[in-house]
């Protein structure tokens, strides 16, 4: 089924208001720069904010420095935290929706102690605050990797949100996005860790916004939001059971904050206003057939995710290369690549289908698969 995706506003879209949406934008690498893998990220500046006004343009947040963006692979700190204040600049001077993440990767992977943590955090909180930015507080890799058990989350958490100025995301990425995040909450038992992540909660009322939850559990993340307080939002991660989820039931529903939301921004604003206009029936007709995209795009291994939906901004247009920071356009492989664009071909989503159509064949013949490259 194809269904024909909106154009680009000419001007700015409002900003949906029966659901809270944000696009975890990726960034776009400068291809002249003289980098390795493991060096220090360099940006195209001009096309990685061009895309975030693209996004405001359709009236979706902005969710900066997350895992799309390749924080922790690929977009090293110092990045990050000029990412955040050009964004935030940019941000100001449209009106647009923004959210920033904040964690505890200028420390290194191990070796660590937890005042080193606490102070990681706060340093990433300031800045994320001074640039007048609400902050995702990120699940920490290095406090995974100290093994803590709950009641150390729920001091650390504690101390960290009696700091903050304003409400804050919190953000529950599962090990299928990050590996090191195993246990996070304290433990493995995803029961347990739910309480301990609610417990957090209200031990700290009015300074949590929402939880972004990205567990790829649809059930568990409809279990999760039943409980939360009133005034607490669920911002769905779930890049598989997103049309539901949004759509909600007679109990609630969730906002999003999602990365496949990058690619998909016509169709997503499209859909929600929909349910703007009190249509569930057609933001389902809308968005259910980008599932099968979604699916693909984040097959296992998971966290090489970003590299389709890099491919996908190149094929449509929004920069004039495919490079990635930490060269992870490596990352998946040709026929993956070739899948990716058959589908988002079929949904539309391609402003010239030409143009997307040559930068694919150009791919596949520069890695010697011509034969691949044919209709």
């Amino acid at each position: 089924m194809t269904v024909p995706a909106p154009q680009a506003p000419s001007g700015r879209t409002p900003q949906p208001r029966s659901r809270r949406v944000f696009a975890a934008a990726h960034v776009v690498a400068d291809p002249r720069a003289d980098t390795t893998p493991d060096g220090p990220a360099a940006l195209d500046w001009e096309a990685t904010l061009a895309f975030r006004h693209h996004l405001w343009a359709h009236g979706l947040g902005v969710a900066e420095a997350m895992d799309t963006a390749q924080r922790g692979m690929g977009l090293d700190w110092p990045c990050a935290a000029e990412l955040i204040r050009r964004t935030a600049a940019e941000a100001r001077a449209v009106g647009g929706r923004l959210a920033c993440g904040t964690g505890t990767d200028q420390l290194p992977a191990a070796g660590v102690t937890l005042a080193d943590v606490r102070a990681a955090y706060e340093e990433q909180l300031a800045l994320a605050e001074d640039a007048g930015a609400q902050p995702v507080l990120l699940a920490s890799r290095q406090l995974a990797a100290l093994g803590a058990g709950p009641d150390t989350y729920r001091d650390l958490y504690g101390h960290l949100l009696r700091q903050t100025t304003r409400p804050v995301i919190l953000h529950w990425l599962g090990p299928m996005f990050d590996p090191a995040l195993a246990g996070y909450w304290g433990g493995p038992d995803l029961d347990a860790a739910t309480e301990t992540l609610l417990g957090i909660i209200a031990d700290n009322p009015g300074a949590v916004d929402g939880v972004k939850v990205s567990l790829l559990d649809a059930s568990r993340e409809v279990r999760l939001r039943r409980r939360l307080p009133p005034g607490v939002r669920c911002y769905t991660g779930d890049d598989f059971h997103y049309p539901e989820l949004i759509a909600g039931d007679a109990h609630g529903f969730s906002d999003a904050l999602l990365g496949v939301f990058d690619p998909l921004a016509p169709l997503a604003a499209a859909a929600v206003r929909r349910l703007d206009a009190d249509d569930p029936a057609g933001f389902r007709a809308v968005l259910d057939p980008t599932v099968p995209l979604a699916r693909h795009l984040f097959r296992r291994p998971t966290r090489y995710y970003k590299t389709g939906v890099v491919l996908l901004a190149w094929l449509a247009g929004h920069q004039s290369h495919f490079t990635m920071v930490g060269g992870l356009q490596a990352a998946r492989s040709l026929p993956h690549l070739r899948r990716a664009h058959e589908l988002a071909a079929a949904l539309g989503l391609f402003p010239d289908p030409d143009l997307a159509a040559a930068r694919m064949r150009a791919l596949l013949a520069v890695h010697g698969a011509e034969e691949a490259s044919a209709p």
